[in-house]
């Protein structure tokens, strides 16, 4: 029997990520980047090593200033613009290629920054569960003073320190180490973000609240299970109406909703198996009638169950 698993583990279980480091940015002020919108299936981050860097807001909002130690996520992979503030022209970048990554330095005078730059590949369709639940623009603060646990803000101190050492050298399987630490960003970054103070609306800021921690644990593990409001709510020791308000309030979405995003999410993995009948898959994420299953799958996923699994076996999808 399989060890139980926390819900942030189980849900990359059931939707792999895998990082990538593409830049280190060795900029001097003025400098800007307009990084365009990421292809379907990625999710562009950018870590702060030093000095500072000032994110707009392409809806007009107040722009988010990033600190050494601060992680952007660009959950929803839209085009954005980072710069130094100073609304000067630019000095053009220029770029350099090392043996595990390429360096992108300008010659500017200004306030020097330091920032690596990567994307998250998620496996499609299973980034529904992940882009659904996540803010369009995540910034995860390592940094002191933000309200945030010490022992995991360390650790991802420990873990950039190590990718921006791995980055400067040229070291004999520095490209395949940067990737794997990229990869355990993510989980790291959501992790912190999920225990700050200031945790954003969704999955982050529903897991950072203890009193509903038992039912999203019971959702991930078990979710074939019958679940209802009224167990949900038994589990968190909450009425059935506290329950209804803290899934509202903190996802903005009911646990119905979650439960049935994890159940296709599930069901999606499940088909890619040939000796898996759809059957065996609808009762294996918790339909007792086929039919039932197939019109949810549909519903969720746009394709019928025999489509996506003849679309997943010829394209390889999740591999």
């Amino acid at each position: 029997m399989p060890p139980p698993m926390d819900w942030l583990s189980r849900l990359l279980e059931m939707t792999p990520v895998r990082g990538r480091l593409d830049l280190r940015c060795l900029y001097g002020a003025p400098w800007r980047i307009d990084q365009a919108s990421a292809v379907p299936g990625e999710i562009p981050y950018h870590v702060i090593l030093a000095g500072s860097a000032v994110l707009e807001d392409p809806a007009g909002g107040p722009p988010q200033h990033l600190a050494p130690g601060d992680i952007l996520l660009v959950a929803q992979g839209g085009a954005h613009t980072l710069h130094d503030g100073s609304g000067a022209r630019p000095v053009p970048a220029r770029a350099r290629a090392g043996l595990n990554v390429t360096f992108s330095e300008n010659a500017g005078s200004g306030e020097r920054l330091d920032m690596l730059c990567g994307h998250f590949v998620l496996a499609a369709p299973h980034e529904r569960l992940l882009r659904g639940y996540l803010p369009s623009r995540l910034v995860a603060r390592a940094s002191a003073g933000q309200g945030t646990p010490g022992a995991t803000a360390a650790q991802v101190a420990s873990l950039v320190s190590l990718m921006r050492t791995e980055s400067a050298a040229e070291h004999l399987g520095g490209h395949a180490m940067l990737n794997a630490l990229s990869t355990a960003l993510f989980a790291l970054a959501l992790r912190l973000s999920s225990e700050s103070g200031d945790a954003p609306a969704g999955l982050l800021a529903l897991a950072g609240n203890p009193r509903l921690a038992p039912a999203i644990t019971a959702m991930f593990e078990r979710p074939a299970h019958p679940w209802t409001l009224p167990a949900l709510a038994r589990l968190c020791n909450v009425s059935r109406a506290t329950l209804v308000r803290l899934f509202n309030d903190s996802l903005g979405r009911s646990a119905s909703d979650l439960l049935t995003d994890i159940r296709m999410t599930l069901a999606a993995s499940e088909l890619r198996k040939a000796n898996q009948s759809t059957g065996a898959v609808a009762e294996a994420v918790g339909y007792q009638s086929e039919a039932a299953f197939q019109r949810a799958f549909k519903q969720h996923m746009g394709m019928t169950p025999a489509r996506w699994r003849r679309q997943a076996v010829g394209e390889g999808v999740g591999n």
